[in-house]
């Protein structure tokens, strides 16, 4: 799955438009690599994202098209 596409159905960042701009600006990395709006993400995969002075790692745990609210937690594990 593309990783803008992943940080929208995960709902950490909102908008997908957002994510998209958060990876064009290098503001995401995939397991150490600057990601880009297409780059893919798989399970077991370490993501960070910069918001400004804030840093969140997370590990890939489950990818998937569509997720109710209440399943969000099984798709990523905060580090």
């Amino acid at each position: 799955m593309r990783i803008d596409k992943f940080l929208k159905v995960s709902r950490i960042i909102k908008r997908r438009t957002l994510a998209n701009e958060a990876c064009s600006n290098e503001r995401v990395t995939i397991n150490g690599k600057i990601a880009k709006p297409g780059s893919e993400v798989k399970v077991g995969d370490i993501v960070e994202i910069r918001f400004g002075q804030n840093t969140t790692r997370f590990k890939v745990l489950k990818i998937s098209e569509h997720v109710k609210k209440e399943d969000i937690a099984e798709m990523y594990e905060l580090l």
